[in-house]
């Protein structure tokens, strides 16, 4: 029977939007296949890596009947790409084997039985139902991943924080050097609600949601959140574990306050980084009434030295900090301008948005 026919970018579009989480090498080898399953007119494709699953339901052509198999989704997504986009392919299955057709081609796959096919089991007792549009979330996810910590052994750090409580969405993301906070208003009222994404599924959601108003559903379980968007159902497991009380990490009352314009501050920053050397990122701010000097030197006696005129009559401070943190968050803001808040030079600094609370990031200054 004919499984599904479509023109190769609409198959192609829609197995890759299931088969990020995929890996080719597994324990199990089945779970480098994707699940197929036909029920009439409608077709699902699932994957799975046992903690995050991934399920799209799509409208192709194809013979009525159900049907159900697994085949290998990374070979099947390799042979799509070599063919025309516009090109109507089919999937045709026969004893055991699924067929791809396209024009004068035609690739006979192995398949795998789809009751061998380990989906997770959903929580029973999800949380209310609440949404932001799609956009809304990518933004936010872009603003706080970069400081997700990477292969900590304070497994709870490899994610990020999701607060629900109120009207209000917070996200929050540390790698014990620097914290970024961002937040937005939800449409509706919801019960507190904490949970950790592991950083599979943050990068996985960041590669899937789009820039559209669209509603994104999310729903919290105590090991579960699942999230609906268009026409996609994402189940992931939650890390277990204390996230740290951010809140007591983010400065009050900073008395030196400097606002500048982000992509100046950036360009300055991104200047000095060439001659730090690739084991110590650190640059010195020397911070005077109406002047900013970055400066940075390397094991070869080299040095870069920037000016910036700033509007500021605080006090002097001499500060350090690794230059790659403070160049993730400018490069992940799109603001106009920027704030930064010291006390002095050896207290974490704070950066955050003019008039808007929605987003700061604190950064731990080092020693030069």
């Amino acid at each position: 029977m004919i499984v599904l026919k479509a023109t190769q970018d609409k198959v192609l579009s829609v197995l890759q939007s299931v088969a990020g989480i995929v890996e080719r090498r597994h324990t199990l080898p089945i779970l480098a296949n994707v699940l197929i399953r036909k029920t009439g007119a409608s077709i699902q494709f699932t994957t799975s890596d046992l903690e995050i699953q991934i399920r799209t339901t799509a409208d192709l052509d194809g013979d009525t009947g159900n049907f159900t198999t697994t085949v290998g989704a990374r070979k099947l997504i390799d042979i799509l790409r070599t063919m025309p986009v516009d090109q109507t392919v089919s999937l045709e299955s026969s004893a055991a084997k699924l067929i791809l057709k396209g024009g004068k081609s035609k690739f006979t796959l192995q398949t795998m039985a789809a009751e061998d096919f380990p989906l997770v089991q959903e929580s029973a007792s999800f949380g209310p139902v609440f949404s932001v549009p799609q956009k809304t979330l990518k933004d936010l996810l872009g603003q706080v991943s970069f400081a997700m910590a990477v292969h900590d052994i304070r497994y709870y750090l490899n994610g990020i924080l999701f607060v629900a409580e109120g009207r209000q969405l917070s996200l929050v993301a540390t790698d014990g050097h620097r914290l970024a906070f961002a937040s937005a208003t939800l449409g509706v009222e919801v019960p507190r609600q904490e949970v950790i994404l592991p950083r599979k599924t943050v990068i996985e959601m960041q590669r899937l949601l789009s820039d559209t108003e669209g509603a994104i559903d999310m729903q919290f379980a105590n090991n579960q959140a699942k999230f609906m968007f268009g026409g996609m159902e994402f189940v992931t497991k939650l890390v277990e574990g204390k996230f740290p009380d951010y809140n007591r990490v983010i400065p009050k009352n900073h008395k030196n306050i400097i606002t500048l314009g982000r992509t100046t501050l950036l360009a300055t920053l991104q200047r000095t980084a060439i001659l730090t050397s690739d084991k110590f990122k650190g640059v010195r701010l020397n911070i005077d009434p109406g002047i900013l000097r970055v400066a940075s030197n390397n094991a070869e006696q080299e040095e870069a030295v920037d000016e910036l005129d700033i509007d500021y009559g605080g006090d002097s401070i001499e500060i350090g900090f690794n230059v790659t943190y403070l160049i993730d968050a400018l490069a992940n803001m799109d603001q106009e301008m920027v704030r930064l808040e010291l006390s002095d030079g050896n207290s974490s600094a704070l950066f955050t948005i003019p008039d808007n609370a929605t987003f700061k990031y604190v950064v731990m200054p080092m020693r030069i």
